[in-house]
């Protein structure tokens, strides 16, 4: 198998879903290779989604975007870096999970070339730490704007640290992101099959 699957753990609690994926890197003087996606491997995981949509953006140091997730499409997001480093965060917003209002972050690094596997049901958000980053992904489902959502990006009832990753930057954001409501612990987001059930 070309990569190594990794089910992510937060205090405690395996997020049902959520992995860390690193692929082999065969690299010499001339350079490397990997494969970035493979469905035979990630069906050997149990990772058997069907991807519609490829997306790519550009960003500078400091620019944090989230935290997004579609209520009527919602989308699995398989993301990477392909050109500098980022810091990647799931939410997870599934009604009845024991992992509900979890979050899990890693810090996904061009070098290392490791990636991170988000499933419907999930808001999802990233920090640039390098000075810009090219930052790629993957999705189960078409890109809908009438079913955008998001959540607070500091809420302190989801508690991200984005901070102590970078302590001397400062967080840039969008004036949309800049406006999303806080996380309801008694709200209504999505089922354990990932489907939207709030208003």
């Amino acid at each position: 198998m070309a990569f190594e699957f990794k089910e992510c753990i937060s205090e405690g609690l395996t997020i049902k879903g959520l992995y860390e994926i690193q692929p082999k890197v065969f690299g010499d003087s001339r350079g490397y290779f990997s494969e970035v996606y493979s469905e035979r491997d990630f069906f050997e995981a149990g990772l058997n989604m069907k991807f519609v949509q490829d997306n790519q953006s550009s960003s500078t140091k400091g620019v944090l975007r989230g935290l997004h997730f579609q209520t009527r499409h919602p989308q699995g997001k398989l993301v990477r870096a392909v050109s500098g480093k980022v810091y990647d965060v799931a939410v997870d917003l599934r009604v009845g999970s024991p992992s509900f209002g979890k979050y899990y972050g890693v810090v996904l690094d061009s070098e290392k070339q490791n990636q991170f596997y988000i499933p419907e049901g999930f808001a999802h958000g990233f920090y640039v730490l390098s000075d810009s980053a090219v930052f790629a992904y993957k999705c189960t489902d078409f890109y809908d704007p009438q079913g955008e959502g998001g959540l607070m990006w500091n809420d302190p009832a989801i508690g991200i640290d984005w901070k102590s990753i970078a302590p001397e930057i400062e967080p840039l954001l969008s004036e949309k992101d800049k406006k999303h409501p806080s996380f309801d612990m008694n709200g209504k987001y999505f089922d354990l099959n990932a489907k939207w059930i709030g208003e």
